[in-house]
C-alpha cells in the first residue's frame, strides 16, 4: 500500500468522544486472519457499528449520515491494548487520514505513521473545544497543516501546534515508507561510499 503525500488537509470530522478505545474495539481479533491490508475498513469498530445480527447500529457515529470526513476526533488514550497493525490498516482503509486525540498509545501512534495516517496529539482543552464545535455544527471544517505542525478550526480561529518526529514528518510529506526514504538518499549514500577512507 503506497503512502500518500500529506501536506495540508481541510475536512469535516467524525467525532468519537470515547476514552480508552483499544485496538480490539478498533478491529476485533476475529478479523485479523487476512494478511492483505485491503477491506479492513469494512470491520472498523465492527462491534459498535453492527448488532449481533449484522444490522447497523443507528446510535453509532459511523452510521450517522450527519458526520463524515477524513478526520477522526477521538477521546483520550486512543489505540491502547495489543500492538496489532491491523488497527491502523482499518482506519486507513475506511478513509481516515488523520486521528486527533489528547493521547495515543505509542505502538498505535507508530503503526499509524507507518501506514500514512497522521496522529495529531492535542491538549485535553483543545480536544474538548473540537468536540464542542463539531457537536454544534457537523459541517465544522478542521484544518491540519503538517508542514506548520498546526491544527485549527478556521471558522472560529482556534488553533494549536502539535509535535511529530521529524523523520516521520518528512516521510509523510514526501509519501515515503522507510524503504522509499532510503532510496531517496541513494545519491548521498553512494557519494559517502566513494569518499570513504579505510
Amino acid at each position: 500500500m503506497p503512502i500518500e503525500k500529506f501536506d495540508i488537509l481541510e475536512s469535516t470530522c467524525v467525532p468519537l468522544p470515547i476514552e480508552n478505545v483499544d485496538t480490539d474495539q478498533i478491529i476485533p481479533a476475529r478479523f485479523l486472519k487476512a494478511t492483505n491490508r485491503e477491506g479492513f475498513g469494512d470491520n472498523l469498530f465492527r462491534d459498535w457499528r453492527y448488532d449481533k445480527q449484522g444490522k447497523p447500529n443507528p446510535d453509532f457515529v459511523l452510521n450517522n449520515p450527519e458526520y463524515s470526513g477524513k478526520i477522526l476526533v477521538a477521546g483520550k488514550n486512543f489505540g491502547s491494548g495489543s500492538s496489532r497493525e491491523h488497527a491502523a490498516w482499518a482506519i486507513h482503509d475506511y478513509g481516515f487520514k488523520v486521528v486527533i486525540s489528547s493521547f495515543f498509545a505509542d505502538i498505535f501512534k507508530n503503526n499509524a505513521l507507518n501506514n500514512g495516517i497522521l496522529p495529531v496529539q492535542v491538549s485535553e482543552e483543545f480536544l474538548e473545544k473540537l468536540f464542542e464545535a463539531i457537536d454544534k455544527d457537523a459541517n465544522t471544517v478542521v484544518k491540519v497543516d503538517l508542514p506548520a505542525q498546526e491544527v485549527s478550526v478556521p471558522a472560529s480561529g482556534i488553533s494549536e501546534k502539535f509535535d511529530i518526529n521529524p523523520y516521520k514528518k518528512e516521510c509523510l510529506i514526501n509519501g515515503y515508507d522507510d524503504i522509499d526514504f532510503l532510496l531517496s538518499m541513494k545519491d548521498k549514500i553512494e557519494e559517502y561510499e566513494r569518499n570513504r577512507t579505510f
